[in-house]
């Protein structure tokens, strides 16, 4: 993989491709495409996600309409109240939360806090996006995943920008009206999948998700990730292993990990033929440092560290649970790593129209995908895969308050 190719590789997919969209397919389609130019044989495996056609949504603080996007499967209909603009998420806060529409200062919610404004009586919510000091005045859209409501009602919920956010706190408005209409329907997403044989019928899988949130091209976020997979694709093809490489581009990762949740599920027959998950989200940054998120024992983040320090390559290693498409494989008990170069949102940001291939080096992204593809070359020739296949009680306890399974302890 060269610097000509990387680059149009992120010219060819310079748009917004938002999960369960045509414009997901096209990327999909794109990146299954690209395996087959190295002639490995991909396909695509659909699954459904939830969707919502958005055909009016409006959000009025004391009579005065302001710009908003109507999160998507939130339902239909209008809700008006008290505002009450709530900072943080603890127990004092939501308790005055009864018969109110919620500010919160946040992007989104989890499932704990979602179930305990419900339960107080919150009417509806609104979310704040963006920031105060860039130029545009962009709102993200959002959806409200079912993993969130569970067996709650759903209510009305709006993204409203940062500065109308704080120009109804400094002007202390009083009420608040969300009104949201959509057409909600199940819609279909892609993981694309493709596979190198080994020696035997057991598995290194890799994995990156392809799909963008509504706003960014997804060029850090996680092109690069793909175009990884695709480094190691090209490095390893006709190389004798004695594990099999599988490459899964996930879909739907920005909504909740869908691609890779949906993976496990419909493979769950064949995850104990699955010796490790190799997880590539976000690499290749001008700046930021590379690290390693175990989801494993311990030895394997020593082990990434010892064999950075071997190459000359620095690596940070941890054992516990990154937010990404690794977790699901995790929480199915099959070891698994994350690997990212993590630049913070100064630098290289995310989830926004400024997530573009200028914030990436095409040389360190080449850098990244041979480091990651001698790992890789190491496990898949390994005589026995050197990962314990066990998920240690730290990590099972992390994956629990990650997945909403227990609440986080304080």
């Amino acid at each position: 993989m060269n610097t000509k190719t990387l680059r149009q590789i992120f010219k060819d997919t310079d748009f917004v491709h938002r999960s369960g969209t045509a414009e997901e397919l096209r990327a999909a389609e794109y990146l299954k495409e690209r395996c087959e130019q190295l002639g490995v044989s991909a396909r695509l495996e659909s699954f459904p996600v939830p969707m919502g056609e958005i055909e009016e949504a409006h959000v009025f603080a004391d009579g005065k309409e302001i710009p908003c996007r109507g999160f998507f499967c939130c339902g239909s209909g209008e809700v008006e109240g008290e505002l009450y603009y709530m900072p943080a998420q603890d127990p004092v806060s939501i308790a005055g939360a009864k018969d109110k529409i919620v500010l919160l200062d946040a992007q989104g919610i989890g499932f704990f806090a979602y179930q305990d404004l419900m339960k107080a009586g919150a009417k509806g919510i609104l979310f704040r996006y963006g920031d105060l000091h860039y130029p545009n005045r962009d709102i993200d859209e959002r959806d409200l995943r079912a993993h969130v409501v569970g067996e709650e009602r759903k209510v009305l919920c709006a993204m409203i920008h940062a500065a109308d956010a704080v120009s109804l706190v400094k002007g202390k408005a009083k009420t608040a009206r969300i009104v949201v209409r959509q057409r909600e329907f199940e819609g279909e997403s892609h993981n694309v999948i493709a596979e190198l044989p080994g020696e035997r019928d057991e598995w290194i899988v890799l994995s990156a998700h392809y799909d963008t949130t509504a706003l960014s091209h997804g060029a850090y976020d996680n092109m690069s990730g793909c175009a990884g997979l695709l480094g190691v694709m090209e490095a390893l093809r006709g190389a004798k292993t004695r594990y099999g490489l599988r490459f899964v581009f996930c879909g739907s990762e920005e909504r909740g990990l869908l691609g890779s949740k949906a993976y496990v599920r419909d493979h769950e027959s064949e995850l104990e033929k699955i010796a490790l998950n190799i997880n590539l989200d976000m690499i290749g940054s001008i700046m930021g440092k590379f690290i390693a998120k175990v989801s494993a024992e311990d030895k394997l983040a020593h082990y990434l560290s010892y064999m950075g320090a071997e190459l000359g390559f620095p690596v940070s290693s941890s054992v516990g649970v990154y937010s990404s498409d690794s977790t699901p494989f995790a929480d199915k008990g099959v070891p698994a790593v994350s690997l990212a170069r993590i630049a913070g949102g100064a630098v290289a940001p995310i989830h926004c129209r400024y997530d573009l291939a200028d914030v990436l080096s095409m040389e360190q992204l080449m850098k990244d995908i041979a480091f990651i593809t001698e790992f890789t070359r190491r496990m898949a020739c390994a005589a026995v895969c050197p990962v314990s296949r066990e998920i240690p009680e730290k990590v099972k306890k992390d994956l629990d308050e990650y997945l909403f399974r227990k609440r986080k302890e304080d």
